[in-house]
């Protein structure tokens, strides 16, 4: 029996799930309310915030930093050109890894399969020297090159890649077509929704990225949104709550555009496959 016809004869009780979904808008929830009260600087009792009125003066404050449009460009700049990367290597050698046959293909692969199994905080130091020694601290090239190849995003084409039939592009060979033309014409479009998974799981961990631009870099033109809501929300002797709930609900908005233009491509991603049993 297959998944998918399991998952069709399942009852059908939404409100069920209802609670778990609260538990998971509560904190989002509660960041909102934060960020458009001006009682919530400091304190973050229930019945301070009862008094408060609602105000967009966080906002405007935090849009009047002049240092936060920066932080902003910077994180959609390298998130950007980072999935660009994932995408693109991801497809190329994700299809090579599934379709081709060629010496070491099976070493390569469990070579991409080993490296997910290493936290990437044991990466840090030996990136930064290799960054040191190749004068890239403090640039863009720090916060790109390190991440522009991602082996999950290959194994993971790699799996998609070896689920599709192979009649399509025999067929595409023997009507005279190269290798090239029977991937950006044939491959490129089954590997949709595989991509658009991860193109959204570069994005969403680039962009909430903290731990490695903030030791890859020292200059504030450089720093990206996390590295710079965390330093310039903190005040003398207290943190800004408001403010910094302000900056973390501009910083959640394009993950949630992205979620919701991608969403139908990201299900089709996830449940490829499922209609085998």
């Amino acid at each position: 029996m297959s998944v998918a016809r399991s998952v069709q004869r399942a009852p059908k009780a939404p409100w069920l799930l209802a609670p778990l979904l609260l538990t998971m808008l509560v904190p989002f929830a509660w960041m909102l309310f934060l960020s458009v009260q001006p009682g919530a600087g400091g304190d973050l009792s229930l019945h301070a915030l009862s008094k408060a009125r609602f105000t967009l003066e966080h906002y405007a404050e935090l849009l009047k930093q002049s240092a936060f449009p920066r932080y902003l460009f910077n994180s959609l700049f390298v998130a950007t050109v980072v999935v660009g990367g994932n995408v693109l290597t991801g497809a190329m050698v994700g299809y090579a890894l599934a379709r081709k046959r060629f010496f070491g293909n099976r070493a390569l692969t469990w070579g991409v399969i080993a490296t997910l199994m290493v936290p990437k905080q044991v990466l840090m130091i030996p990136l930064y020297l290799v960054l040191a020694k190749l004068h890239l601290l403090n640039t863009y090239a720090a916060l790109i090159l390190p991440f522009f190849v991602d082996a999950f995003s290959i194994f993971l084409v790699r799996q998609y890649v070896m689920q599709l039939p192979h009649e399509l592009e025999d067929a595409a060979r023997v009507d005279g077509a190269g290798e090239l033309r029977i991937f950006a014409t044939i491959v490129l479009p089954l590997l949709r929704p595989a991509l658009a998974v991860v193109a959204i799981n570069g994005f969403l961990l680039n962009w909430n990225s903290f731990l490695f631009p903030l030791i890859f870099t020292d200059s504030d033109k450089l720093r990206t949104l996390p590295v710079g809501l965390a330093l310039f929300a903190q005040g003398e002797h207290a943190v800004d709550w408001g403010l910094l709930m302000a900056g973390s609900t501009i910083s959640a908005v394009p993950v949630l555009l992205a979620f919701v233009v991608f969403q139908r491509q990201i299900i089709e991603g996830i449940t490829a496959g499922a209609e085998k049993g």
